[in-house]
């Protein structure tokens, strides 16, 4: 019987690092923040929105004169009301007069055309201005707010829906302790003193990125000069210069991000990231990393690993702080080896931050246990390819036949039809569940179900694409995708010899 074997694959055309931008949405418009503490506003009309916006204005420290010839009842108890600035209410009809010296204006008019003078009034006066229910009039527009002063969450929808900015609002508020106003009145306090402690950037930053984290453990506490020093101590003792992370990136959702994944993309000055890692999570960078795609793809044009190497080595000797960002897992078929090697090699300081596996994250998505206990007694994980992109050679193929065994293999698109006929060949049942899944939890994720007989054959019908990774073993029977096997013709022990024979 000669066995099928794979053809030699060509080796990819090289592809040199290239610097990307870390992607900015369009805006629908500029969230900014008004300083008014001290200075003068303006509110003409007394319309349902005016009381509310009136409350608005005084509380962030502005000194409010309204102008109202019939104010209602609501407009004449916001004086006795507001918790900062003042308030005064004119029994009048504004004049353009009354609004020079003024930063904010507010039209807050019944009438149209009336609102159309206040406001070029108003701009001619230099002052900025809002018109309440008419966005065309305005030069900014409120939004909803969370208030943890001096941490201030404002919310728009650009007026499309009002209601699901509120909602968003709530949630918001119910994730943010009210403890954060005292965290971030301290940092108020502390900033000029850290500034004068510490002259370089990345002193400061790492700072305040250890003051975040205290503050997100201990909301519910007031800070303390105690924790000011022991702040100060910290920092000044952490190592100083350029080093490297390794970074799991997981299989593509971004939630699966683990919480020290995310700090050292908060921290990274520069990020390498391979073209598998999905998008999304480039946006928890800090904005002003660099980021850089060093692509390593199957079977498709890669950059060398040396010339990766080289990169990340020479970033870190100028002080970088980089992230080498991985789809998965670094430690699983990712060259963590050779980089690690390459940073210890020139004296890099490097650490490794573990992901959720493709194969973790497969699995949970499916809802199996790799390792059932009346299915499993052993998980293994092997490569679908070598260096030539060809099967491996040296693959045990005892070890994948072992039926009380569940294997995974990664990268297995190109070898996935001479992998099987091998194993099975080898002993592997062909009836033996097989799954192949394409984009693991991502919301294109999708599945081909079969067993170790035909799921090569379904594949091939199926054409998708994405990354990809094999699963095998008798556990696959527990799997939420388990009925699609129900249907599974299985092949009679002549069919599955036939496979595997020229």
């Amino acid at each position: 019987m000669t066995q099928t074997r794979s053809k030699p694959t060509l080796m990819s055309t090289p592809r040199q690092p290239r610097e990307t931008r870390a992607g900015l949405e369009p805006l629908a418009v500029l969230p900014v923040f008004v300083p008014l503490q001290g200075k003068r506003a303006v509110l003409a009309g007394s319309n349902g929105g005016a009381p509310w916006k009136v409350k608005l204005l005084a509380a962030a420290g502005a000194h409010v004169d309204v102008y109202a010839a019939e104010p209602s009842e609501e407009m004449r108890s916001v004086p006795g009301e507001v918790v900062a600035g003042s308030v005064t209410l004119h029994e009048r009809a504004w004049a353009p007069d009354d609004l020079w010296g003024s930063a904010f204006c507010i039209g807050a008019m019944d009438d149209e055309a009336e609102c159309v003078a206040f406001v070029a009034a108003a701009r001619g006066t230099g002052a900025i201005v809002n018109a309440v229910d008419r966005p065309h009039l305005c030069d900014v527009k409120f939004g909803a707010i969370v208030n943890r002063s001096p941490l201030v969450v404002g919310i728009s929808t650009e007026g499309a829906v009002p209601v699901f900015g509120q909602t968003v609002r709530a949630r918001i508020e119910a994730m943010l302790p009210r403890g954060f106003s005292r965290w971030v009145a301290a940092a108020r306090d502390w900033r000029e003193g850290v500034t004068a402690r510490f002259h370089g950037f990345a002193e400061r930053r790492g700072f305040w990125e250890r003051f975040s984290d205290l503050a997100f453990a201990e909301p519910d506490r007031a800070p303390t000069d105690a924790d000011l020093e022991r702040l100060l101590a910290q920092t000044e003792s952490a190592p100083k210069g350029g080093a490297v992370t390794l970074v799991g990136a997981g299989p593509g959702d971004a939630e699966l991000l683990t919480l020290k994944a995310l700090r050292s993309l908060r921290n990274a000055d520069v990020i390498l990231y391979d073209d598998l890692v999905a998008p999304e999570i480039l946006d928890y960078a800090r904005r002003e990393a660099r980021t850089m795609l060093v692509g390593k793809t199957g079977h498709g044009p890669s950059c060398r690993q040396d010339d990766i190497n080289a990169l990340m080595v020479s970033l870190a000797k100028s002080g970088k702080q980089v992230v080498r960002l991985k789809s998965g897992d670094p430690l699983i078929f990712g060259r963590a080896g050779e980089e690690i090697e390459a940073c210890r090699q020139a004296g890099i300081p490097v650490a490794v931050v573990p992901g959720i596996s493709a194969a973790q994250g497969a699995a949970a998505s499916l809802g199996v246990s790799l390792t059932h206990r009346d299915a499993a007694r052993r998980l293994q994980y092997v490569t679908g390819h070598d260096r030539r992109g060809a099967l491996p050679d040296d693959l045990n193929w005892g070890a994948l036949a072992d039926p009380s065994v569940t294997t995974v293999v990664y990268m297995p698109k190109r070898t996935l039809r001479v992998l099987l006929e091998r194993a099975v060949a080898e002993g592997l049942a062909p009836a033996t569940p097989a799954l192949l899944t394409f984009n693991a939890t991502r919301p294109d994720q999708q599945v081909v179900t079969g067993t170790a007989f035909d799921l090569a054959d379904r594949a091939d019908a199926a054409g998708l694409d994405g990354p990809a990774i094999l699963m095998i073993g008798e556990a696959l029977r527990h799997t939420k995708a388990s009925s699609a096997l129900d249907d599974v013709a299985l092949p009679t022990p002549f069919e599955a010899a036939g496979s595997v024979a020229s």
